[in-house]
């Protein structure tokens, strides 16, 4: 897996995840994913890039929009393909992290 993070105006923190959420993928990045998120209030996790996504890839996912909320935060997930859309709406995560078609959705899905 890959990982990076930019800085988007208005304080908005944007993680772009590249690769696979399986067991491995998930290991590589969770550190660093939980340190992206562990001070911000609005985050934005671009998954266009992400071809598959594994039960321990939604835990990283919830485990951090958690703590986001946790500080009067939010966090939005960024078009992801069909296949980890369908992965995400059967676990129920739709319900708890907004998914998002545009960067614009997104930033108002965080700013609201």
């Amino acid at each position: 897996m890959h990982i990076e993070a930019e800085s988007l105006d208005n304080g908005i923190l944007k993680i772009n995840l590249a690769g696979r959420m399986d067991v491995q993928g998930a290991q590589e990045i969770d550190l660093k994913f939980t340190g992206y998120t562990a001070k911000q209030h609005a985050v934005i996790v671009d998954l266009s890039a992400v071809d598959f996504l594994a039960s321990i890839g939604i835990r990283t996912l919830l485990l951090s929009a958690k703590a986001v909320a946790s500080r009067g935060g939010r966090m939005a997930v960024l078009n992801p393909d069909v296949n980890v859309t369908k992965v995400l709406e059967m676990a129920g995560i739709d319900t708890l992290i907004p998914i998002c078609r545009s960067v614009d959705e997104a930033r108002s899905a965080v700013s609201a």
